[in-house]
C-alpha cells in the first residue's frame, strides 16, 4: 500500500532540501568551467555546446539521483561525508547525457518545457543538418567526459575517488549498452516479452540512476557496496522498473503541463513501451487496430491520442498498470527494510518510500 500521506511529505521535504543545494553548486560548476576546461581560443562552437548543455542541465529535473546519492552516505553516517558533492556532479553530468542523446534519437523537439539540443542546433544551423545532428552528438559526449572527469577532482580519499570513478565508468558503459537495446526492442515484432522490457528498464535506467548513487554513496561514507551487491542490484531493478512504467504511464495518460512535453509520444514514436506493450497484448479486433495505427505514426492526432486513452481506461488497461507498479514498489520497500539490521534506520526509512514516491509522482 501506498506510504501515509504523512510520511510522504517528509520524503517531499528531504528531496526538496538535496535539490536546493544542488541547484547552486551545479550552476557554479557550469560557471567555472570556462576557465578549468582547455579548448581551442578561437572556437565559438566550444562555448555554446557548454552554454546548451548547462541550459538543459539546469532547466529543471527531479534530481533523484542526488537524492539517492546523499541517502545512501546517510545509511552509513549522519556526518559530513566528503565527495558527496563532486559525486552528484558526475551522476547529473551522466544524466544530462542520456537526455541529449534520447532527444536526438527519439526526434523529440522539446525536454523539461524547453527546445531540445538538437533541435536547438537545428534552429542554429537550419541550412547545415550534419552539423547540427554532429554537433548534438558531440554535446552528449561531452558531458559524458564531463561526468567522469569531475570525479578527478573529488575530495574523497585516493582509493575512494578510484572506486567511485570505476562505478560510474561502469555505469556509464551499461546505460549505452541499454539505450542500444531499447533500440533493438522497439524493432521486434509485435508487443515485447516482459522479460525483455525488464532488462531493457535494468539496463537503460536503473543501473545509472539507482545502483551508481547507492554505490557512489555508500562508497564515500567508507562502507563496501561490493559486500552487499546482490541486495543492492534488486532494489535498484525494481525501483528502476516502477520508474520506467511510470515514465510510461504518464506518456499516455499524464498533465502535459506537469510532464512537459506532449501525450502520445511513445506511440508516435513507435516505442514498444509498457503502456503499448499492455495495449497490444489486451486488445484484440477494432480496438487493437486503433492503437497499431498510432503506433509509429508521426501524424498521429492528439484527438487519436485521446481514443487510444479511453480504450485503455475502460478496458482495464490503465489500472493494470497502476497495480502492477504498486507490486513492484511493495517488492523494493521489503528489500529495503531488510537493511534496518545493517544501517541506520532514518535512512532506510527514506528507501522504503522512494518506491511508492516513485509510482505516484505526477512528472
Amino acid at each position: 500500500m501506498p506510504a501515509p500521506a504523512p510520511v510522504n511529505e517528509q520524503l517531499m521535504a528531504r528531496l526538496d532540501g538535496h535539490t536546493r543545494t544542488f541547484e547552486t553548486l551545479f550552476a557554479e560548476y557550469f560557471d567555472s568551467l570556462g576557465g578549468a576546461l582547455d579548448t581551442p581560443p578561437f572556437s565559438r562552437f566550444t562555448p555554446e555546446c557548454l552554454g546548451l548543455l548547462r541550459e538543459l542541465s539546469l532547466r529543471g529535473g527531479k534530481r533523484i539521483r542526488v537524492v539517492i546519492l546523499n541517502e545512501a552516505a546517510r545509511l552509513v553516517t549522519g556526518e559530513p561525508v566528503p565527495g558527496l558533492e563532486h559525486a552528484a556532479l558526475s551522476l547529473e553530468l551522466l544524466h544530462t547525457h542520456g537526455l541529449v542523446h534520447d532527444d536526438l534519437i527519439d526526434d523529440s523537439p522539446t525536454r523539461r518545457g524547453g527546445p531540445s539540443t538538437y533541435y536547438a542546433y537545428r534552429d542554429r544551423f537550419p541550412q547545415h543538418p550534419r552539423t547540427a545532428l554532429g554537433l548534438t552528438v558531440l554535446a552528449g559526449d561531452l558531458a559524458l567526459a564531463l561526468s567522469l572527469r569531475v570525479l578527478l577532482d573529488s575530495k574523497a580519499e585516493p582509493p575512494v575517488r578510484q572506486a567511485m570513478i570505476e562505478a560510474q565508468t561502469r555505469a556509464a558503459a551499461e546505460t549505452i549498452t541499454g539505450q542500444i537495446a531499447d533500440l533493438e526492442r522497439d524493432l521486434t515484432a509485435g508487443p515485447p516479452d516482459t522479460e525483455v522490457l525488464y532488462q531493457v528498464d535494468d539496463f537503460k535506467s536503473a543501473r545509472y540512476s539507482l545502483l551508481a548513487p547507492l554505490e557512489l554513496g555508500l562508497l564515500a561514507a567508507g562502507e563496501q557496496p561490493g559486500r552487499h551487491v546482490g541486495e543492492l542490484r534488486r532494489y535498484a531493478r525494481l525501483v528502476g522498473i516502477c520508474a520506467q512504467m511510470r515514465d510510461d504511464y504518464l506518456d499516455l495518460f499524464g498533465d502535459e503541463e506537469e510532464t512537459g512535453k506532449p501525450t502520445g509520444t511513445d506511440l508516435r514514436d513507435g516505442k514498444r513501451s509498457h503502456v503499448v506493450a499492455a495495449l497490444l497484448s489486451s486488445l484484440d479486433g477494432a480496438e487493437r487496430s486503433v492503437v497499431e495505427a498510432c503506433i509509429g505514426d508521426a501524424s498521429c492526432t492528439d484527438e487519436r491520442i485521446a481514443v487510444v486513452r479511453e480504450i485503455a481506461e475502460e478496458r482495464g488497461v490503465a489500472g493494470r498498470l497502476r497495480a502492477e507498479m504498486r507490486d513492484f514498489a511493495e517488492q523494493a520497500a521489503l528489500v529495503a527494510a531488510g537493511w534496518r539490521s545493517r544501517w541506520r534506520g532514518e535512512a532506510v526509512a527514506f528507501f522504503e518510500l522512494l518506491p511508492y514516491w516513485s509510482v505516484e509522482r505526477s512528472h
